[in-house]
């Protein structure tokens, strides 16, 4: 093996690399946010977290994205330790997808036309690599260019693996390459090198994919090499978990240790086991080659009687785990729910996260906006402390999720996403906004009490009329985003145009009794001060509404969406405008 072996290796590995993280990014991408979706359903037994977990990992080619993934869910709040233990464990058996791609390579029919060779890498990767190359040229469509991606990191990732088999073809006759291998059999020596192989690739399929290029280019890797290493390989891939952990919270912490427990104690139990059969029975297979498929094998094997081992025992481990982390009494117990960097690897699942966040922020917008309308009438001096501890909290979401979403927008999103990214970044201002009125309402009724003046009997009639009409338009928008409710949403415009108007009369009918000199100047600023925020709050419940519409029917801008909305449905928006007008009718004036 030459100098130019050797950089036929690391290219071959480069390659490598650069295909799988294509791959797996273009299989993301594609999947969008059903990843997320799909792991909020882990959620009833372990039996079904393991075929999640399997699937997932299976779909992004990656178990070290799908736990990396997990964390985030846990540090999150999204998701318990108990929950997560069964997605590890079938990320684990998912993984092994990727050895058997690989193994493809193996396949092998007569000289010429055969069954089989249609099936080898050598024969259908270039088409691949050709399709693929074609969809993100001369297409347009976003999914056909992701698939196009897949076709293309899948086509690399083949070609480098064939590259670093050709480039350790040589070593078959390598005497000191064959003393290496020999050393290897040793089960602790093997599992050392397994596992620091991947530790430094931060990739378990990576790591795999040179075992089974060498083992196929110079058939000197026996059962008793292989099977300490490919044990070693699960450890070293539980690195990039434990160094994701870092800096979460303590229940994040334990993901990555019950991912560290699980492939450990099941390498030590599963080598102890079979070497001990050995010593007794004496397994005449040992000694002999095998190829990628057997390296397959042994992988897949592994990781599955390991989840079967310790799925009756998930408990126990989550225990063990809490153990090994303990509780940290100075830790909040109620931590506000953010968002967590971890995930952004994994854009369409970070925007479901995103959303799953920003519905918490929306839920506590409705009722901090709801408890000033309540001291407005009925002045209460904690409910009072508590908007604006609530509008501070608000603000704190808003940052956090503005943010995030920033750096979701930095990655390749498909159309959808970037739509959505841009239309939630309108919703949390929005939101945010509401809160701040909701902050001027409790200002004005701390002027009322500490003036010591209130609203007439008359006055309050009205301003009810006009606090029922804001609280429903209020939980329209608000549920109808929640629940991407769009016919909801659809709702909201005609009670907005109500709105408008209860404002302009509840203004004129002011006016009057302050010609009539049944009302305060004072207490008019008040009133005024008030009817504007409530007026502005149905303005943000309007914008939420029509974002929400924007999202599911990729419709225009806001201003030309609400204009064409009057136009082509004129009818049915003046009948749910007439609607809302009868129901929120001001009584007459004494």
């Amino acid at each position: 093996m030459n100098v130019y072996d050797v950089l036929n290796l690391f290219g071959g590995l480069a390659l490598f690399l650069f295909g799988m993280h294509t791959l797996s990014s273009a299989l993301e991408k594609l999947a969008g946010g059903k990843l997320e979706s799909w792991l909020e359903k882990a959620t009833s037994t372990p039996i079904k977290g393991v075929l999640l977990g399997a699937i997932i990992t299976a779909v992004i080619q990656s178990s070290s994205a799908t736990t990396v993934m997990i964390i985030g869910f846990v540090n999150s709040g999204l998701m318990k330790l108990s929950q997560a233990i069964g997605v590890i464990m079938g990320a684990n058996i998912g993984t092994t997808a990727t050895s058997w791609l690989l193994s493809l390579q193996s396949i092998g029919g007569t000289e010429g036309f055969s069954i089989l060779n249609i099936f080898k890498p050598t024969t259908f990767t270039p088409v691949l690599a050709v399709i693929g190359v074609f969809l993100i040229m001369f297409t347009k469509a976003d999914k056909k260019k992701t698939i196009g991606m897949i076709f293309l990191g899948f086509a690399v990732l083949m070609f480098g693996m064939d590259a670093m088999s050709d480039s350790t073809a040589g070593l078959a006759d390598n005497e000191l390459f064959c003393s290496i291998m020999t050393m290897f059999s040793n089960p602790l020596l093997g599992v050392l090198a397994g596992a620091l192989l991947t530790a430094v690739l931060q990739s378990s399929s990576a790591s795999i994919g040179i075992l089974q290029s060498i083992a196929v280019s110079t058939g000197q890797i026996t059962y008793s090499v292989a099977l300490p290493i490919l044990l070693g390989q699960n450890i070293g891939t539980c690195v990039t978990a434990l160094i994701s952990s870092v800096g979460a919270n303590k229940s994040a912490k334990r993901v990555a240790i019950v991912h560290l427990y699980f492939n450990v104690i099941g390498t030590i139990v599963f080598l102890s086991l079979f070497y001990l059969i050995n010593a007794f029975v004496d397994l005449p297979f040992m000694q002999e080659s095998l190829n990628s498929v057997g390296i397959a094998v042994i992988h897949t094997g592994f990781n599955v009687l390991a989840t079967a081992l310790f799925l009756p025992f998930t408990k126990q481990l989550e225990k063990l785990a809490c153990l090994t982390v303990r509780d940290n009494p100075n830790e909040e117990a109620n931590a506000m729910p953010m968002l967590d960097e971890r995930i952004l690897n994994a854009p369409s699942v970070a925007i479901e996260q995103c959303k799953n966040v920003a519905y918490k922020m929306a839920a506590l917008t409705k009722k901090t906006l709801m408890m000033s309308m309540d001291i407005i009438t009925a002045y209460d001096p904690k409910k009072a402390q508590e908007v604006v501890d609530n509008e501070n909290t608000i603000d704190i979401y808003e940052d956090k999720i503005g943010s995030f979403i920033l750096k979701i927008s930095s990655k390749d999103l498909s159309v959808n996403d970037s739509q959505l990214v841009s239309d939630l970044l309108h919703t949390i201002g929005d939101l945010e906004r509401i809160s701040d009125h909701a902050v001027n309402i409790v200002e004005s009724a701390e002027e009322m009490h500490s003036k010591k003046v209130m609203f007439s009997d008359e006055a309050l009639r009205e301003v009810n009329v006009m606090i029922k009409a804001v609280s429903e338009i209020l939980d329209m928008s608000i549920s109808s985003f929640i629940n991407s409710d769009v016919a909801l949403a659809k709702e909201v415009e005609p009670l907005e145009d109500v709105i408008d108007q209860l404002r302009s009369e509840l203004k004129a009918r002011h006016i009057r009794r302050l010609r009539d000199g049944k009302c305060t100047i004072e207490l008019g600023f008040i009133l005024q001060d008030f009817l504007t925020n409530l007026e502005r709050v149905s303005d943000h419940c309007s914008n939420i509404a029509v974002c929400l519409i924007q999202i599911k029917e990729n419709s225009m801008d806001t201003h030309e969406y609400m204009n064409e909305l009057k136009k082509l449905d004129k009818s049915e928006f003046m009948d749910e405008f007439n609607v809302y007008q009868d129901k929120y009718k001001l009584p007459r004036m004494e």
